[in-house]
C-alpha cells in the first residue's frame, strides 16, 4: 500500500473548537502530521496551544480511521483521543462517524469525558455542514449531558482558500464567524466571534 505523509503548521486569531473558545480570546499556534494510505486508512496527530480562563497548556490529539467514496457519497469511521498538558483540561476520547453527499456532510461522535473531580461523562456531538467552492455553513450540537442540560449549540459560517503565486500554493487561509450558546462559553464571553487563520501544508513522504 502506498502511503503519503504530510505536515501542517499555522496560527489562528483564536482557537474555537465546536463552538467552545479554547484560547481565552488569544491567538493559538497549531500544527500536525498525517499519514494516509491509498486504501482509505489514515492516522495522525495534531496540537494547539490552549487557554481555558487561565488554565493554559497544549492540546495534543491522536486519531485514526478509514474513509472512502462511492460516487457522490462519502463515508468515514474513526476514533480520536484528546489530551492536554499542564492540567489545562481532562482527557476525552471519541468514536467518530461521518457521511456525505456532494456539498453536505453529517458528522457524529460518541465520547467520554474524564470530568475533573467527578465521574466520567458520556456525551454525543453531531454537526451538519454545507460547503461549496470554499464557502461553508455549519450547525453543531453537543449533548446536554456534558453541560448539565444547558443549551450547547453553535452556528458557523466562513470561507477557506489558498493563496497562489505563479502556480505555486503559498499558504491556506480561513475566515469564520461563530455564534455559540451560553453553555459553550466561559464566564461573560461574547456569544459571537470572528476568527482568522493561516496554515501552511507540506509533503514529508509522497
Amino acid at each position: 500500500m502506498a502511503v503519503e505523509v504530510t505536515g501542517n503548521a499555522g496560527i489562528v486569531s483564536e482557537y474555537v473548537f465546536r463552538g467552545v473558545p479554547s484560547s481565552d480570546g488569544k491567538a493559538a499556534a497549531q500544527g500536525g502530521i498525517d499519514a494516509a494510505w491509498d486504501s482509505g486508512l489514515y492516522v495522525g496527530t495534531w496540537a494547539s496551544s490552549v487557554d481555558f480562563d487561565g488554565a493554559d497548556g497544549v492540546e495534543v490529539d491522536f486519531y485514526g480511521g478509514y474513509g472512502g467514496e462511492i460516487g457522490d457519497f462519502s463515508y468515514g469511521i474513526g476514533a480520536t483521543l484528546y489530551t492536554y498538558t499542564d492540567d489545562a483540561d481532562e482527557d476525552y476520547q471519541e468514536i467518530n462517524l461521518s457521511g456525505g453527499w456532494k456539498w453536505f456532510t453529517l458528522d457524529y461522535a460518541k465520547g467520554e469525558y474524564d470530568a475533573m473531580g467527578g465521574p466520567d461523562v458520556d456525551y454525543d456531538f453531531w454537526s451538519i455542514t454545507a460547503e461549496y467552492e470554499g464557502f461553508y455553513a455549519k450547525f453543531g450540537s453537543l449533548g446536554d449531558d456534558l453541560f448539565a442540560g444547558v443549551d450547547s449549540d453553535y452556528y458557523e459560517a466562513g470561507y477557506t482558500g489558498t493563496v497562489t503565486v505563479a502556480d505555486q500554493d503559498l499558504f491556506d487561509f480561513s475566515i469564520a464567524w461563530i455564534a455559540s450558546d451560553k453553555g459553550l462559553l466561559i464566564g461573560s464571553m461574547s456569544e459571537n466571534r470572528l476568527v482568522f487563520g493561516v496554515t501552511k501544508s507540506f509533503d514529508i513522504l509522497n
